[in-house]
Parts: C-alpha cells; structure tokens; sequence
C-alpha cells in the first residue's frame, strides 16, 4: 500500500510539472508573439506619424488619423515594454509597470476608440449633411476635438488609476467601482456611436436611390472600424467587465494580443488601400504617396490601375481646411 501511494503520489507530481512546463511555455510564447506583433506595429505607425506630422498636408480626416496613431503606438509602447518584462522575468519592472504604468494603457485605449467615434461620426455627418460640412464647419474642429478627446482621456484614466490602487499605494478602493462604471458607461456610449455611424455609412453606400460612390477613404475607415470590432473591442469586454467577474480568467493573454494585432493592423489597412489597384511596375509609387491614396476622399477615376495625380491627393479633403 505504501509503495502504491508513493507510485501514485509520484506520477500525480510529475503529471503536475508536466503541466505546469507546458503552461509555462505557451506562456512564452505569447509574450514572445505580442512581442513581435507589437514591434511591427510600433514601426508601421512611427510611418504614419511621421508621414502625417511632418510630410502631407493635413486635413479634416488625416488630423484624426494622425492622433489614432499616437494612441496605437502608445499603447504598443505599453505592451512591448511589459510583454518583454514577463519574458525575461523582470519581476520589479513588471510590478512597477503593472502599478503605476497600467493607466497609461487604459488612457492609449480609451483615446483611440474615441478617435475612431470621432472619425465614424465626421464622416457620417459629411455624407448626410455635405452642404454644411464643405462650407459651414468650423475651421480647426479635428483639432479641438482632439484634443479635448486627449483631455477627457487623461481624466478618466488617471481618476480610475488613483481610485483602483494603481498610482498610489495606500488607497481605499471605495470609488473604484463607481469611476470603472463611468468609464465603462463612456466606452459604451463610444461603441454605440461608432457602430451606428458606422451602420449609416453603410446604408449610405450600398442602399437607397442617393448612394454615395465609395471612395478609398471610405474603406479605409470601414476596415479600420471592422479590425476594432473584431480584434480591440475585446479587451474593453475583457478589462472593464469581465474583470469583476473574474469570468474567464485564462482568456487575458489571447484579449490583449488581439488588441496589439489591432493597434498594429491600421498601418496596414492604410498602405493597403492606398496601393491597391495601383500599377507598381509603371510609377514610383512611395509610402507618402501610398498614405495619401488611402485617405483620398475622391471616386476613382474610369480607367483601373490609375489615381489621381499627387497635387489632387494632397489637396483632397482641403476645402475643409486644416482641423
């Protein structure tokens, strides 16, 4: 009997460690693919910012395009840093990002949904309303919009972060419950917005006797809308609602990777539309160019394979002016 218990003591042990490797290892190798994922898309939206910042004209759409680049490469930042903390066991730098740099990535999550709602809604305000939108909008609107996005943001993450325990050690979390339930009601005021812009797009372009003709920015927004739906919502979900509930505790790793592959694709949505179509071997075709077709707010021309030429691309969208 002893000797049994101790066979069956011993293979419930090794049968543990085995377990506990295997786990340990697709561990890392998640880290290690959000490592990868996150470093591409750092790269892919360093391009954007600097095509945008310093090398195209800016208009009403490419200012919020422009700043949800800013919000995917910090977010990004976040998840290099700290994906890269978890595999080489840097225990103090994972407690001190955990603590005190966690509100820096809800801040980056909650500025580029907002973006994305302001796009969505700048959009859909265009095609229903294009009179008012080519002569009366205001003239900087992109831009206080944006950075009232920032402000409102920044508040929100810092108040939950103070409130939750994250930027302060001796803290009662009393108004933890009541500041997540805000963000959360603004998150989910952001998503109504963004799907039902969205929707009206659409309905604008595929329905009804008044189609508008689709132009590459219009997909290039639709995709953009698409990819968040699909690979960022679900870390809001997962953060801000299943947190409480500890409801699936072991979906964390695939949540956050998805929204690093969401952060990383809209670069790639970007270069995608704008190169799509376009005769490679004929023209030079460079990566400001290629940016400045996907934000092209003009139907294409009759003819496949050609755009329109660069001075149009840099002036599409100008009679709105900058922001």
């Amino acid at each position: 009997m002893t000797a049994t218990t101790w066979e069956s003591n011993l293979t419930s042990t090794n049968g543990s460690n085995q377990a506990f490797h295997e786990s340990d290892t697709q561990f890392k190798i998640l880290e290690l693919l959000r490592v990868v994922v996150a470093l591409l898309g750092l790269a892919g939206n360093s391009v954007v910012l600097w095509l945008l910042g310093f090398r195209i004209r800016r208009n009403a759409f490419s200012i919020y395009i422009l700043n949800l680049a800013g919000a995917d490469f910090l977010f990004l930042c976040f998840q290099f840093i700290h994906s890269l903390a978890l595999v080489f066991n840097f225990d103090f730098v994972v407690r001190v990002i955990s603590r005190f740099l966690w509100p820096v990535l809800i801040f980056a999550y909650i500025s580029g949904l907002s973006f994305l709602s302001a796009i969505s809604t700048e959009r859909c305000i265009s095609v229903l309303w294009p009179i008012w939108h080519r002569c009366h909008r205001p003239r900087h609107m992109s831009a206080a919009m944006c950075a009232l996005l920032w402000a409102l943001s920044l508040l929100l993450s810092m108040l939950e972060g103070n409130s939750c325990g994250f930027l302060s050690w001796n803290v009662e979390h009393v108004w933890c419950p009541v500041w997540d339930f805000i963000t959360v009601s603004w998150l989910i005021l952001l998503f109504v917005l963004l799907s039902g812009f969205s929707l009206a797009i659409m309905t604008r372009l595929l329905c009804g006797s008044h189609r508008v003709p689709p132009t590459r920015l219009y997909v290039t927004i639709v995709l953009t809308v698409l990819v968040f739906l699909l690979c960022g919502l679900p870390f809001g979900i997962d953060w801000f609602l299943l947190f409480w509930f500890d409801a699936l505790p072991h979906l964390d790793q695939f949540v956050v990777l998805l929204s690093c592959v969401n952060s990383c694709a809209n670069p790639i949505i970007y270069f995608f539309v704008g190169s799509f179509r376009q005769r490679w071997w004929k023209r030079r075709h460079t990566l400001r160019l290629v940016l400045q077709r996907a934000l092209q707010d003009t139907p294409e021309l009759d003819e496949p394979g050609e755009s329109l030429p660069g001075e149009t691309l840099a002036m599409s969208g100008s009679s709105l002016g900058q922001g």
